[in-house]
């Protein structure tokens, strides 16, 4: 084990009798970022650990899904903080455009105004009021968690720096003719009132109608079928399939578009499905993607019918109608006028919804900016695939892979006032100048620039190196770019992950932005439920953080963080894990109260007991088995690990173990506290990048050392000692077994009972005096006699249980158990020894019951042990 430099103080083993981590955690921390140990310096020589946080949107506060990921990267950059990396973990906040404008819109609503009531310039200035006053929030939030973050490097990406890399990475984009503006099929959002990304549309079925409306007359007509008739107003042809022989003779023709004055063409298109329906569709090229790419390789007219709220715009007895006002107007006409030829409701179908607001989207013809994605996309993929970038776990490169390879062109310009603005200029004829960071703006009459602001992602797309002051090339980015890892959930993979992976690989020259990212899931509540306020399930993490403490609502988190799988977590798990930082201070101070100590030199192992051999060669099993656990990202497992080395072995078995040598005092007292010590200081620095607070509390009290947020981080020093684990190993057997053939007998725990050990030969005779004391055995008496004898680990333990149990009462409540184990198993052997049952049962069933009759054979053998070490009658 790694030995600590930082220069001792007396150690103070004057604990609180009670760990009350509200009287501690708040202090600690601030003496943490006083000390300066967040701060990261680029000109250190020592080798560079770099994480970003996911920046959390302005506008809200942390959720315990953000509490989780956290919790998750605290802890890898305290190891590799303790492990003597210059180690980075950079804080921030995302503006997040749309969120952060509709929550300052419903404050100036409560004020009976709109953005349009201040303008522009003063709405803008009126939201950095707003992020003045409110976001702060989350710092709090993250110091009451206890994140290590290098506050003195926090950023927003709407600050001035990071404002500049995105006018830089705009124009130089826009000048390598990877940004363009052009009229395209975007998703629309009413409510909102800008264009939304693809991925920032969600998906849900919902009840609704298809209806099939014959068009034209006679032989002449056809039939087309639509979930959204108001949309016909805008058809501007009708598709069939080049090869449907059932249409030839309408190919080229135009038929008479109902409810309006207006003919359209019948156009043959491959995209058609003849197969589907009736095998012809409606064009509406103004208002449906596919009709788009339709109406452009058949040079068809683009015909809006509806305005940016979804209101109709056509002209007509249905204008000003709401869309879904006039989709039941214009079936109702359409019904009056015979062309409804069959109507089916519900139709239960797919829609796609504003994550935001949940308003269905529109899709709607619009002319906005893009980022061409397809040279940008390849490189993100083929750092994956080229090993330069590795995706853990690796299942998920799939996911990926299937994202990256099918990208579309990405819509980046939003009909918002705030936000990061398009630095764009057009002139009074028609002259377009992209502007960069450095150059000043054309001026004179006529010359205005472009109103929409970029997506969100757009910027923090960015965020690995424009938080490290690129486009300058500052000492901070030569030291810290890239970042080591990159730790985040799998749900964003797509929304951020691959934007930075597409601007970081072009802005920086190849170099990717992450060397791994480690994709985790989702927090949800015990019973699998996903967490919302709506399901009335959510939990607010400071609620959990105020009754049990910071540290065990890390704990539960981390115990649960299996890589890319999605977390339950219920507030008795938090409350088992308050009782493990409990169970943590009370052993550390009963060990502080019986010598344990970290001066001196560790005694040599052939001057120590095989207990104190035991726990030496655990604990470095243990270090190995953290660190190789870390270094896959297994937090659960490292936690779990953590937790029974702590509870299981040390506190419930080395201090149990240790308390005859303490009591006897000696050089033996003297040598295990000595090696309790040791364990201790090795297990708090083991313990610390998960539960931060008790361990700095606990551990500088053992050492008397400054913090263990810079102590060194443990490492493996090779010692093993297989033959004293073994020995241990076997003490554990006998007492295990000892304690549950005493439960069993109805024993209590701490009632005495007179026994004979049979240890001789065996290496469990040097503890003779500790299984007695564990097991409460008395030494035999005059009368002893042995009415029980259990053979266990190469010994023999002979009880006297004589006055301690009603033998015969006992045999009796064990026979009728038997009879019912019997009994079970006899039905269990009959229903799988059937062949008719088992030929229709499922899987599931029949398992069911292999597993009782499994039960039912271990209850009768165990049972009959019993019995059979009980006294004769």
């Amino acid at each position: 084990m790694t030995e600590n430099t930082q220069t001792p103080s007396a150690p103070n083993s004057e604990l609180p009798t009670q760990y009350a981590p509200a009287e501690v955690e708040g202090k600690l921390y601030e003496r943490w970022v006083e000390r300066g140990y967040f701060t990261a310096d680029p000109a250190s020589e020592k080798p560079a650990y770099t994480i970003v946080i996911p920046p959390p949107n302005v506008t809200g506060s942390l959720h315990l899904g953000h509490a989780f990921e956290h919790t998750l990267i605290d802890a890898l950059t305290r190891r590799k903080r303790m492990q003597g990396f210059e180690t980075l973990w950079q804080p921030g906040m995302d503006h997040a455009g749309i969120a952060t404008q509709n929550v300052v819109e419903r404050e100036l609503a409560k004020e009976g105004k709109s953005r349009h009531d201040l303008g522009r310039e003063a709405f803008v200035e009126r939201v950095w009021q707003w992020k003045a006053e409110s976001g702060g929030q989350i710092s709090g939030q993250m110091r009451r968690l206890g994140d290590g973050v290098d506050w003195s490097r926090e950023r927003f990406t709407m600050d001035e720096g990071l404002s500049q890399a995105v006018q830089t990475i705009f124009k130089k984009l826009y000048d390598d003719e990877l940004i363009y503006r052009a009229e395209r099929i975007i998703n629309w959002c009413p409510r909102c009132l800008t264009a939304i990304s693809d991925i920032e549309v969600e998906y849900q079925d919902d009840d609704g109608e298809l209806v099939s409306i014959r068009y034209g007359e006679g032989e002449d007509s056809l039939v087309v079928a639509t979930t959204r008739a108001e949309t016909m107003l805008g058809d501007t042809a009708v598709a069939v399939h080049p090869d449907d022989e059932r249409y030839k003779h309408l190919v080229g023709r135009e038929i008479k578009l109902p409810l309006t004055d207006r003919s359209i063409p019948v156009v043959a298109d491959t995209h058609v499905d003849p197969e589907f329906g009736t095998g012809a569709v409606k064009v509406t090229p103004a208002h449906d993607p596919n009709d788009f790419e339709i109406g452009q390789r058949h040079n068809l007219p683009n015909l809006a019918v509806m305005d940016e709220r979804a209101v109709i715009t056509a002209h007509g007895p249905f204008q000003g109608l709401d869309r879904l006002e006039a989709r039941s107007a214009i079936v109702a006409a359409l019904r009056a006028e015979g062309r409804i030829v069959a109507e089916k409701r519900p139709y239960v179908h797919s829609v796609g919804h504003c994550s935001r607001c949940k308003t269905t989207i529109e899709p709607r013809l619009s002319m906005q900016w893009w980022v061409k994605v397809g040279p940008l996309a390849k490189a993100a993929g083929d750092a994956v695939r080229d090993g330069k970038v590795k995706i853990h776990p690796q299942e998920m490169e799939k996911r990926y892979f299937d994202w990256v390879d099918n990208l579309h062109d990405w819509c980046i310009s939003r009909q918002l006032w705030w936000g990061h603005r398009i630095p764009v200029w057009y002139g009074p004829g028609g002259e377009v100048v992209c502007v960069g960071p450095d150059e000043q703006p054309p001026a004179g009459e006529g010359w205005h620039q472009d109103t929409d602001v970029l997506d969100t992602w757009f910027s923090s797309g960015l965020w690995p190196f424009s938080t490290l002051g690129w486009p300058q090339q500052t000492e901070s980015l030569a030291k810290f770019y890239p970042n080591s890892v990159l730790v985040t959930g799998y749900d964003i993979l797509f929304f951020w992950v691959a934007r930075m992976m597409m601007f970081g690989l072009y802005a920086m020259d190849g170099t990717p932005p992450f060397h791994t990212i480690a994709l985790h899931g989702m927090v949800r509540d015990q019973f699998g439920k996903k967490m919302s306020k709506s399901f009335g399930n959510a939990v607010n993490p400071l609620d959990w953080m105020d009754k049990y403490g910071s540290d065990a609502v890390r704990f539960t988190l981390a115990k649960g963080a299996n890589p890319g799988i999605d977390v339950p977590i219920g507030e008795d798990w938090v409350q088992a894990s308050r009782n493990f930082a409990n169970k943590i201070w009370n052993a550390t101070r009963f060990a502080l109260m019986n010598g344990a100590t970290i001066e001196g030199e560790l005694p040599p192992a052939e001057q120590l007991s095989a207990t104190d051999r035991w726990i030496l060669s655990r604990l470095n099993k243990t270090v190995a088995e953290v660190d190789a656990f870390y270094e896959d990202y297994q937090f659960a497992k490292l936690a779990d690990a953590l937790y029974h080395f702590a509870w299981d072995e040390v506190f419930d078995w080395y201090v149990e173990l240790s308390k005859t040598t303490f009591f006897a005092g000696g050089e033996g007292a003297k040598a295990s506290g000595r090696v309790l010590g040791e364990v201790l200081d090795v297990l708090m620095r083991l313990l610390h990048p998960v539960v931060p607070f008790v361990t700095e509390t606990l551990w500088t009290t053992l050492t008397g050392r400054e913090s263990i947020v810079i102590a060194e981080w443990p490492t493996d020093s090779g010692f093993r000692d297989e033959a004293a684990e073994a020995e241990i190993e076997n003490l554990q057997a006998v007492v295990t077994e000892v304690r549950r053939f005493r439960a069993d007998q109805g024993l209590q725990p701490g009632q005495k009972v007179p026994a004979r050990l049979d240890l001789a030969g065996t290496p469990l005779a040097a503890h003779e005096g500790a299984i007695r004391q564990l097991l409460r055995l008395q030494p035999e008496g005059e009368g002893f006699s042995a009415t029980a004898t259990l053979p266990v680990a190469g010994a023999t333990v002979a009880l006297d249980l004589s006055g301690t149990i009603d033998v015969a009462a006992e045999r009796k409540r064990l026979s009728k158990d038997l009879g019912a184990a019997e009994k079970e198993k006899q039905q269990a052997e009959a229903k799988l020894g059937n062949e008719a049952f088992l030929a229709k049962a499922p899987d599931n069933v029949v398992d069911k019951i292999k597993g009782r009759l499994a039960k039912a054979e271990a209850d009768i053998a165990r049972i009959q042990a019993q019995l059979d070490a009980l006294p004769a009658a």
